[in-house]
């Protein structure tokens, strides 16, 4: 086993590509057919499976760096989240349950993650006893620190950003690679070192190559220590204790080779003082690493190290008491050893410039609009119809509101309806009574009626499926719980479901105010319903239905208003004409608004501006806000319109109050009984005839309500399937796991195999790494104690512990906490 680490691959497994774009491309593209891109997809397919598969091998490098240009393309032309999930295993426990995203930079991230592995992996299998093979490894090393470099500055960021509240995979925090890049600079560092020795350089430049190795691996395990506790977990439990062994071990070298060049400078006392401080760091490296089984080249390293400074320590000593008695300064005293940096992060540049490694010719959806500009015109869409809905039909509507509510309190225009036609219904009442006749009013009013509420049955019905899988997956969570494998060691459903929980309740408090509204709309039927079907009635029958103003005087009918009557009647039906001449222009600009939106398409705009741009540029909708301010300006002309159209009319409606006519007209009237009946009952019709339309709109906006809340809830039910069935593979997963330890745990315990004797070892290098004499070496390579294994061992304060030796541990595999806890009480049953 070697004396350096290596970063484990992320396995991976075949996704879906084909399907889930090809369904992204039928959904958001309707001027496209998926069948365009064909060899687009089977492009990508082609280049994950290269990219993803095959042993540790340089060729693996380039194949690894041409899908990661191609996913930097592909991201500027499909969003993160196309409904593809990416699954991927921990990389220190790779027979886990995979984590999947539907998130493309995921699988950018992993890509470079493997990348980083696949680099530690190749400088790790270098022959570190030979120049060219330290060459290569210090490469190696560079380019992993380089790529978890990228990685942590270029990547993570945009994944971050795309998960929203999501927290982004352990192994792709920031903590987590900003760790193992500071191990990859450690390891390149120590290579140097080693050459520096290897080549019998001056000791001060060795102490400050080793003072630096000894410093960055100080910065990886200050990362590890600082991040959160289930980012330390995710280490095997000997990485940390690796990784401060190492640390201290340089911290000796340092101090030792610092020691030999004091001697040579004749500072006696000063070598004295840096071989006692060697030797304590020494010891205490070494104590640690027997402790938190670290691999036992690194142990025989450090020992190999404590050896030759203790030896050093005791000739230092005699000479100075015998022949040259310097004062020996304390540690505190003694100059810090200067540090060397010759490490340093490498990015390939293909990670840099992916249009290097692609070209323009061999691009994946390089003919597609990229998605920036397709949110663009979305954006655009929305804007556009917001805006028509808010200025131009929410204002007309306002204004005719307006309009309806003055003419209602003066009672116009049934009061001279009931004056020009003493007997018979007035022409505007004749057509909106036969509106309503031809559109059936009743009747379509009670379709309505009946068809939201079914509508709002099914959508409640959605919602109650989705709890009802909620609540049957926590039943099954709580029975496992409670069953015979007594599996507790996952999160429970009333803390894993908590987000869908809180959803459903949100969803539910709007199912509520929609059903208030429905009772509203209900009840406004109910006191119109009568109303509404009189003006269904035949006209002749509606006719009679009507009082006549009639008035006989001496057996003649007298058809005619007084003369000031009628002066003020002219008046008032003049103002109301330009009233109703307003009323139609409004219309009029409405309709001219949805038909210029009808056919407003900028697509053609935003993709010739979006093909202007550089090619690998990742397009965002902002890029675009220029040409959409541009292109609404062409609607600005219609709410100026509008805006004249309502001061006229408050005009008009002013002149209506404030005038004399209308109050004289009034006063001429009060004293006919007759006129003021045929009156209120014209007013009473026409009323009806727009609480009929109000009530139609109101039940149509209930059925798109419901229409688009139903889709919503769809998706949430959905989503609530994929919960329980994730939640259900995992119970089975942790079922058989604890199955398979149950029938593993009596096997007998046997002693680890160390293999010591790599290229890669010290004890095996001539200089032993360190570039001591031959007698150094000599006792450096005398057999060490055999140590054991350390175990996973149990609280101070536990019953497990026992007064007898400790048996070697068996060389398992890394598990899970939860499992190691469960063959630790195996073991002792057993």
């Amino acid at each position: 086993m070697p004396n350096q680490l290596s970063i484990p691959f992320k396995k991976t497994y075949i996704i879906p590509i084909r399907q889930a774009v090809r369904e992204y491309i039928h959904s958001r593209y309707s001027d496209t057919h998926p069948d365009a891109f064909r060899w687009d997809i089977s492009h990508w397919e082609k280049l994950r499976a290269e990219a993803t598969s095959g042993g540790v091998h340089i060729d693996r490098v380039n194949a690894m760096i041409s899908y990661h240009a191609q996913l930097v393309f592909i991201l500027t032309k499909l969003p993160a989240d196309i409904g593809l999930e990416i699954p991927y295993a921990p990389a220190f426990d790779s027979s886990a349950l995979p984590q999947s995203l539907n998130n493309l930079m995921y699988e950018r991230a992993a890509v470079l993650y493997n990348l980083a592995a696949l680099y530690s992996q190749l400088g790790a299998a270098e022959d570190r006893s030979t120049p060219h093979g330290l060459k290569q490894a210090i490469k190696f090393y560079q380019s992993a620190a380089g790529t978890l470099n990228y990685l942590h500055d270029s990547v993570i960021p945009q994944l971050t950003a795309s998960l929203g509240p999501e927290d982004p995979p352990m192994e792709i925090s920031e903590a987590f690679v900003k760790s193992l890049e500071f191990l990859m600079l450690a390891q390149a560092q120590e290579c140097v070192w080693q050459r520096a020795v290897m080549d019998n350089y001056k000791n001060g430049l060795i102490a400050k190559l080793a003072a630096k190795v000894a410093s960055f691996y100080s910065s990886a395990v200050r990362y590890v220590k600082d991040a959160t506790p289930s980012i330390r977990h995710s280490f095997p439990s000997f990485w940390v204790s690796h990784l401060e062994t190492k640390q201290l071990h340089f911290l000796a070298a340092a101090q030792y080779r610092k020691s030999l060049e004091d001697l040579e400078a004749h500072k006696y006392g000063h070598e004295i003082a840096r071989l006692l401080e060697a030797q304590a760091l020494a010891k205490k490296g070494y104590d640690l690493a027997r402790r938190g089984g670290v691999a036992q080249p690194v142990q025989q390293d450090i020992k190999s190290l404590l050896d030759i400074v203790q030896r050093n320590v005791v000739r230092a000593e005699r000479d100075n008491d015998l022949i040259y008695h310097q004062d020996v300064p304390p540690a505190s005293a003694l100059p810090p050893i200067a540090e060397v940096v010759m490490a340093q992060p490498l990015i390939d540049p293909g990670l840099q410039n992916p249009q290097s490694v692609v070209g323009k010719d061999a691009v994946i959806f390089g003919e597609l609009l990229g998605w920036g500009a397709r949110i663009a015109i979305e954006i655009y869409n929305d804007r556009r119809r917001d805006w028509i809905s808010e200025e131009i039909q929410g204002r007309a509507r306002r204004l005719d509101n307006a309009l309806k509510s003055a003419l209602e309190a003066l009672n116009l225009p049934a009061s001279l309806d009931a004056l020009d036609r003493p007997i018979g219904l007035p022409p505007s009442l004749l057509k909106k009574a036969e509106e309503v006749r031809l559109e059936s009013g009743p009747e379509r009013i009670e379709t309505y009626i009946r068809d939201v509420q079914a509508l709002a049955q099914h959508v409640s019905s959605l919602l109650d499926e989705a709890m009802d899988i909620l609540d049957q997956e926590a039943d099954e969570d709580e029975a496992l719980r409670q069953g015979e494998r007594q599996i507790s060691d996952r999160q429970p459903s009333i803390e894993a479901n908590r987000d869908l929980v809180a959803k459903q309740q949100q969803y539910r408090a709007v199912l509520e105010q929609a059903r208030e509204s429905d009772a509203l709309v209900r009840q406004k039927w109910e006191e119109w319903e009568e109303s509404v079907t009189q003006l269904t009635w035949p006209e002749a029958e509606l006719d009679q239905s009507i009082p006549s103003s009639t008035v006989s005087v001496g057996g003649r009918t007298n058809s005619s208003a007084p003369e000031p009557t009628a002066v003020h009647a002219r008046a008032l039906r003049m103002l109301l004409e330009r009233l109703d001449d307003l009323s139609k222009a409004r219309a009029d600009i409405v309709a001219r608004v949805d038909r210029l939106a009808s056919s407003d398409d900028i697509t053609q705009r935003i993709a010739k501006a979006a093909s202007a741009m550089e090619q690998w540029v990742n397009v965002q909708p902002a890029m675009f806000e220029d040409i959409l301010e541009e292109e609404m300006c062409k609607y600005d002309k219609y709410r100026v319109q509008l805006e004249d159209n309502g001061e006229k009319q408050d005009e008009l409606l002013r002149s209506l109050k404030a005038r004399e006519r209308h109050a004289q007209f009034i006063q001429t009237r009060k004293e006919d009984a007759k006129v003021k009946e045929r009156e209120i009952a014209l007013q009473s019709l026409d009323l009806a005839y727009h609480k009929y339309k109000e009530i139609v709109r109101n039940l149509e906006e209930g059925q798109k309500f419901y229409n688009d809340f139903s889709a919503i809830l769809s998706d949430f039910r959905a989503l609530c399937k994929d919960y329980a069935a994730d939640r259900r593979r995992e119970a089975t997963m942790l079922a058989r796991a604890v199955d398979n330890l149950t029938l593993n745990s009596p096997h007998p315990p046997q002693e680890p195999v160390i293999d010591g004797s790599g290229p890669s070892s010290y004890a095996a290098d001539s200089s032993n790494g360190f570039g001591f004499g031959s007698g150094e070496v000599e006792s450096s390579r005398r057999p060490a104690p055999t140590s054991r294994a350390v175990l996973d061992l149990p609280p101070p304060d536990s019953d497990e512990w026992e007064t007898m030796e400790l048996p070697p541990a068996p060389h398992l595999p890394k598990r899970a906490d939860a499992k190691r806890k469960l063959t630790r009480s195996a073991q002792k049953d057993s």
